[in-house]
């Protein structure tokens, strides 16, 4: 795609971007314009609907005084003409009455131990019934009978001897409004209840009935799906049906539905809202899907003083905003859809006069990138497209000059590879790089021959040089190595092609990338079999040249337990007694005698190096036993300073045994007129535990002490030097450190640092 094709893209995009951001905005801001009047217009309908209600109860009141007033004088009649005791009163009598005074029924009310009961009427339907279940009519009745007057009740009329309540649906027959009165002056004992069910009671609630608002309303505003009163106190109640009616509050004071259709009905939502309504007092609005038809309801508290609270729901058909919305937006689309015809023709136009110069710049690039270096460009402007000529000139001038070293440089960098790889290969070293994840990237002849894997088998592969028991631990050193720490070589196993175990020296070094990046990492390995070899023929000859030496010692030390052994068998003997007491000493003169051949075999047996946990204060005394038969010789006296908690450490006991023996010796003989050898076992840190060895003897001289653990250096007539050469590589192989401290006179102090027990020993 040309520059011009992109520039006249990039114009259009960006201006259909911004229309359709102009759309979008237009689209929400009418929405929600259009919902907010719509709210604006719904509180409005439903305040109108609530004064239209009031004003309609107002005449509901008078015609239901005058009705009340009408009663009150039947009732007042009806207690001249009755007997005051119910048992002398039938109800054929009541119906006659009923027909002089000019009302549809008479009632007879008494009172038992918990009710109010119906005990005569005139219809048979409301005898036996109770009045217990009435709410504020019970209240009143009881009110009644007990002060001949009402007096907390605040709904309905109150006279002397006499309440009427307001209109309301029978309880025997629900399907008729009537209107009741109840008369008791104290002379009887049952209360008068006249009441009125006519047609005119119920054609004229049926008038003032806020249903007749309603479908008004909906007439003038046929957006207005539906509109419903509703009763907090009982709407959504257990017994409330789904179309809002409600066979256990049916009465015109307590039923769910006060007014209105309940059609469009989400059960739960609008119980929650009309909760919500109630407790904040604010209107609340939300838009849902009922019967497949998308609405809006809203629900606005109604309070009117002296009266309980009540809600007025209004379901909105929500196509009156989405069409407005369409309208409008098809509007927008087509202002849009010709706005942006023009940009795209113009813009191409726009583009093609500023992508002219960058085309013959184009043309000169592609000549350089062949190689041709001799093309100029024609700078006709000083703007950027004029300065962008004149600096490819200047590119171009340059790069004829640099490709040509470039060249030259290619030649040399070539030439010092190949230097490289064959220095590499002919190393005896082997080396070898892998990836961070370990896949091998390239090896030498060396790698090769070392570990039998040809280079073709080895490259791209993850070989398994480490054996198992040292994964853990290849594992750790690689986790260092990535997170930066720099490592010395170590010295450990690995596995041949064949399976066959190697001892090498490995080092491993990560290769960065010029961002500091480790992208690889290369070891290099060395074969020490024939080494160790060496070093351990070295150690045990050390260790026989020890056992010679000690040899006098422990012949000496043997002797001593020999002697009271056969005297206590000579004395036996003779007596031909068996002593216990002398058998027990005879015993403990047996194990002496092992523990000194023991410890003393132990120098001259080879043994299996096999690392363990083991405490210092342990291996230090059993090198004591073995050395006091020598110490005696010399009148040297042991002085020891040991740490009262385990010095556990990682080591292998034959060992240490044979490095304390030869710095406890040396210690020994470098006094020959006798004093004393300070052995100390302490924490030096919390990494690390000291072994100090203290004598008093000659010291070493200030020119040799630097050469001291190299071979035939030594301050004795017949050493050779190698001790303590072989202690430092002992110590060297448990991670310690061998430390000597000599003044000429004064003594000398050798301290052995090695890791606690907590650190792990490479073997």
């Amino acid at each position: 795609m040309s520059i011009k094709t992109k520039l006249s893209l990039m114009m259009s995009l960006s201006v259909l971007f911004i229309l359709l951001l102009n759309i979008s905005l237009n689209y929400y801001t009418t929405q929600e314009n259009l919902r907010q009047d719509s709210e604006s217009k719904m509180v409005m309908t439903a305040t109108q609907i609530a004064i239209t209600l009031e004003q309609t109860d107002f005449s509901s009141r008078y015609v239901d005084g005058v009705f009340g007033d009408l009663l009150h004088v039947a009732a007042k009649n009806a207690a001249k003409m009755l007997d005051p005791d119910i048992a002398n009163i039938t109800n054929e009598e009541l119906v006659k009455l009923s027909e002089e005074l000019g009302v549809t029924h008479i009632s007879l009310l008494v009172e038992t131990d918990d009710d109010i009961v119906v005990a005569r009427s005139t219809d048979a339907e409301e005898i036996g019934l109770s009045t217990r279940s009435w709410g504020y009519w019970y209240t009143a009745l009881q009110e009644l009978l007990m002060y001949n007057e009402v007096r907390s009740v605040k709904q309905g009329q109150t006279e002397k001897h006499f309440w009427s309540g307001p209109f309301e649906y029978s309880t025997a027959r629900p399907e008729f409004i009537s209107k009741w009165g109840y008369y008791y002056d104290g002379k009887r004992n049952y209360i008068i209840d006249p009441y009125i069910r006519s047609t005119d009671i119920q054609d004229f609630i049926k008038i003032s009935s806020p249903d007749i608002v309603i479908e008004q309303t909906i007439k003038t505003n046929p957006n207005i799906l539906e509109v419903t009163g509703i009763n907090p106190d009982t709407f959504g109640n257990m017994f409330m049906e789904k179309d809002g009616t409600d066979r256990v509050h049916f009465k015109l004071r307590n039923r769910p539905i006060k007014f209105g259709t309940y059609s469009y009905g989400l059960l739960e939502e609008d119980q929650a809202a009309v909760k919500e309504t109630v407790t904040t007092n604010k209107n609340v609005v939300f838009v849902s899907t009922v019967n497949g038809k998308k609405v809006m309801k809203s629900f606005i508290p109604i309070k009117i003083e002296n009266k309980a609270p009540y809600v007025i729901s209004i379901v909105l058909d929500y196509d009156a905003i989405s069409s407005v919305v369409r309208e409008q937006m098809i509007s927008l689309a087509a202002i849009s859809l010709v706005l942006l015809e023009i940009v795209i023709f113009g813009s191409y136009i726009v583009a093609a006069y500023f992508t002219k110069p960058i085309q013959a710049i184009l043309g000169t690039v592609n000549e350089v990138a062949d190689g041709n270096f001799d093309r100029r460009l024609e700078v006709t402007s000083r703007d950027e497209l004029g300065q962008l000529s004149g600096r490819i000139n200047a590119m171009t001038s340059n790069l004829g000059h640099y490709t040509s070293q470039l060249k030259q440089m290619v030649d040399e960098n070539q030439s010092v590879k190949e230097y490289l790889e064959s220095v590499i290969n002919q190393t005896a070293d082997a080396i070898h790089t892998t990836d961070i994840h370990g896949t091998i990237i390239s090896v030498n002849k060396a790698f090769e021959q070392l570990y039998g894997w040809k280079s073709h088998e080895a490259i791209g592969r993850r070989l398994e040089l480490v054996p198992a028991e040292l994964k853990d631990e290849e594992r750790e050193r690689w986790r260092r190595l990535r997170a930066g720490e720099r490592l010395g070589s170590v010295e450990t196993v690995r596995l041949r092609k064949d399976g066959s175990i190697i001892e090498v020296s490995i080092s491993t070094s990560p290769i960065q990338d010029k961002m500091g990046n480790i992208t690889s990492m290369v070891s290099v390995s060395r074969d020490v079999t024939e080494r160790n070899r060496m070093e351990e023929l070295l150690r045990q000859s050390e260790k026989l040249t020890t056992v010679g030496q000690l040899a006098a010692g422990v012949a000496h030390e043997i002797r001593n337990p020999l002697t009271t052994l056969r005297g206590f068998l000579q004395l036996q003997q003779q007596t031909h007694k068996v002593n216990s007491e002398h058998i027990s000493l005879m015993l403990s003169e047996l194990d002496r005698i092992n523990l000194i051949v023991s410890e003393f075999l132990i120098l001259a047996k080879p043994q299996a190096v096999c690392f363990q946990q083991k405490d210092l204060r342990d291996i230090m005394n059993d090198v004591i036993s073995l050395l006091s038969s020598q110490a005696r010789l010399y009148d040297i006296e042991f002085s020891f300073h040991y740490m009262n908690e385990p010095a556990l450490v990682h080591c292998e006991e034959n060992q240490l045994k044979q490095v304390f023996i030869n710095v406890i010796k040396n210690a020994v003989e470098a006094m020959p007129d006798g004093g004393y050898v300070t052995i100390e076992i302490a924490p030096h840190s919390p990494q690390q535990v000291a072994v100090r060895i203290i004598d008093q003897g000659e010291g070493i001289p200030e020119d040799l002490l630097p050469h001291v653990g190299e071979p035939f250096i030594t301050s004795k007539e017949t050493g050779t030097g190698l001790g303590l050469m072989v202690s430092q590589r002992i110590i060297q192989g448990h991670q310690g450190i061998l430390e000597i401290e000599s003044e000429e006179g004064l003594g000398t102090t050798v301290t052995i640092l090695l890791p606690t027990a907590v650190k792990s020993i490479t073997t």
